[in-house]
C-alpha cells in the first residue's frame, strides 16, 4: 500500500478548474502535433528549400535538443512571473515558431522556427505536472495529468496523417499555417481560463541538484529513463519489424500504427484511474507488460493479426507511463514541482535519444527482434528498480 500523507483544507476544499485543464491538453496537442508534423513533410520541404532530407531532419532534432536545455533552465528563468502568463507565452512561441516555418525562404529561417518550438514545448510539459497540481485538488491530480496527456495521442493519431494528406493537396506550407491556427484557438481557450498563478521566486538553478539528491528522486528518474528508453527502442524499429518479419504491407502497417495511436489516446485516459487506484502498482506493472509484449512479438511477429494485437495493446499499456511518471513526480516533489518536471523531461528527452541511438546499433547486427528482446529486458530492469526503490505516496480522497 502507498503511504497516506496529511492533506490540508484547502488542498481538500479545492474546486476543480476542468475547463483550464482542457485548455492544458489543447496547449500539449498543438506543441506535440508540431513537433511530428515534419517527419510526414521531409520530402516536399527539403525540396523547395534545396537542401537534402538529412538538412531537412535536423528541424526535429533542433526542437529535441532545445526543448531539452529548456527544461532544465525555464523555471529558473521565469521563477518571478505568473505562471499563466509564462504558459500563454510557450502558446505564442507555438504560433511564432509555425509561422515562421510556414514562411520560411531558407532552411536558416525554418531552425530558427523550430528553436522556438522546443522553447515552448520543453516550458510547456516542464511546468504541466505544477500547473495540474494547482489546478484541480491533489486526488485528481492524476485524472487531470492523464487528459493533459492525452494531447500526446491525439496528436500522434493526428499530426502524421492529416499532415500528409493536407500537404500533398495544398503544399507543405499550409500545414503549418493550420498550426498556427490551433495555437490561435489554444490560446483563447488559455486566455479564457487559465487563473493566475503566483511565480515561484525559490526557484534557482542549484534547486535542480537539491531536488535530484533527495532519497527516492534519482532512483525514481532512472527508472523512468529505462521504460522510456525501452518503448522508444521498441516504437523506433517496429516498421521494419513489420515490413520484414511480419511482411505486412505499407496500408497494414499504417493501420496498425493507427491502432496503436488510439489504444494509446484511451490508455492515456484510462491510465488517470489505474493511477488513482494505486500509482507503485501501475508504475511496476505496465513495464512487466510491456516486456511480456516485446518478448511475444519476438516469438509470434510472422503472424499480422498476432502482431496488431500486440501493437495495440502496447499502446493501451504505455498510455499510462506518463500519466503515473507525472503523477510520482507531483507525489514525491510537491514543493518543486517544477524543478522536478524539468528533471523529468530531460530525462525523458535522454531516455528517448538512448533508446533510438542504442536501438540502432543492436539493430544493424541482430535485426527487430534483438532490439525487442533488449528493450524486453531494459522493461523488466526497470520494474524490477521500481519494486524495489520507488515508494510514491498516495493521497486521500476529496470528500
Amino acid at each position: 500500500m502507498d503511504e497516506v500523507p496529511q492533506r490540508t483544507t484547502a488542498q481538500a476544499s479545492r474546486t476543480p478548474a476542468w475547463g483550464a485543464v482542457i485548455s492544458m491538453a489543447l496547449g500539449v496537442f498543438g506543441l506535440v502535433t508540431a513537433e511530428f508534423l515534419p517527419a510526414s513533410l521531409l520530402t516536399p520541404m527539403a525540396q523547395e528549400l534545396e537542401v537534402s532530407e538529412g538538412m531537412a531532419g535536423q528541424a526535429v532534432t533542433a526542437t529535441a535538443v532545445v526543448a531539452l536545455i529548456t527544461s532544465l533552465l525555464v523555471s529558473a528563468a521565469t521563477r518571478n512571473i505568473d505562471r499563466r502568463h509564462v504558459l500563454l507565452g510557450f502558446t505564442v512561441l507555438l504560433m511564432a515558431s509555425n509561422l515562421m516555418v510556414a514562411f520560411a525562404p531558407d532552411i536558416m529561417v525554418l531552425l530558427v522556427g523550430r528553436v522556438l518550438l522546443g522553447i515552448g514545448l520543453g516550458g510547456f510539459w516542464t511546468m504541466s505536472t505544477a500547473v495540474a497540481m494547482r489546478l484541480v485538488p491533489d486526488a485528481l491530480v492524476p485524472r487531470a495529468l492523464s487528459m493533459i496527456v492525452s494531447g500526446v495521442a491525439a496528436a500522434t493519431i493526428i499530426a502524421a496523417p492529416v499532415g500528409s494528406y493536407v500537404g500533398d493537396m495544398f503544399g507543405w506550407r499550409s500545414v503549418f499555417l493550420l498550426g498556427t491556427g490551433l495555437g490561435a484557438i489554444t490560446f483563447v481557450v488559455q486566455f479564457a481560463t487559465l487563473p493566475s498563478m503566483a511565480p515561484n521566486p525559490a526557484t534557482r538553478l542549484r534547486t535542480l541538484l537539491d531536488v535530484l539528491v533527495r532519497p527516492g528522486v534519482g532512483l525514481g528518474l532512472l527508472s523512468a529513463m529505462l521504460v522510456f528508453a525501452g518503448h522508444f527502442a521498441f516504437f523506433t524499429y517496429i516498421r521494419p519489424h513489420l515490413e520484414n518479419i511480419t511482411d505486412a504491407s505499407i496500408t497494414a502497417v499504417s493501420g496498425m500504427l493507427l491502432g496503436f495511436g488510439l489504444a494509446n489516446f484511451l490508455g492515456s485516459l484510462f491510465g488517470g484511474f489505474l493511477v488513482e487506484r494505486s500509482l507503485r502498482r501501475t508504475l511496476m506493472t505496465v513495464p512487466l507488460v510491456l516486456s511480456i509484449l516485446g518478448f511475444g512479438l519476438i516469438s509470434v511477429g510472422s503472424t499480422p493479426a498476432a502482431s496488431a494485437v500486440m501493437i495495440a495493446l502496447w499502446g493501451l499499456a504505455f498510455g499510462a507511463v506518463p500519466v503515473g511518471w507525472s503523477t510520482w513526480l507531483a507525489r514525491t516533489v510537491p514543493d518543486q514541482a517544477e524543478s522536478a518536471g524539468g528533471l523529468l523531461v530531460a530525462a525523458i528527452q535522454l531516455a528517448i535519444a538512448l533508446g533510438a541511438a542504442g536501438g540502432g546499433l543492436i539493430f544493424d547486427t541482430s535485426g527487430a527482434q534483438g532490439v525487442f528482446s533488449a528493450a524486453s529486458i531494459v522493461l523488466v530492469l526497470a520494474a524490477a528498480m521500481i519494486f524495489v526503490g520507488v515508494r510514491p505516496r498516495a493521497v486521500i480522497a476529496t470528500a
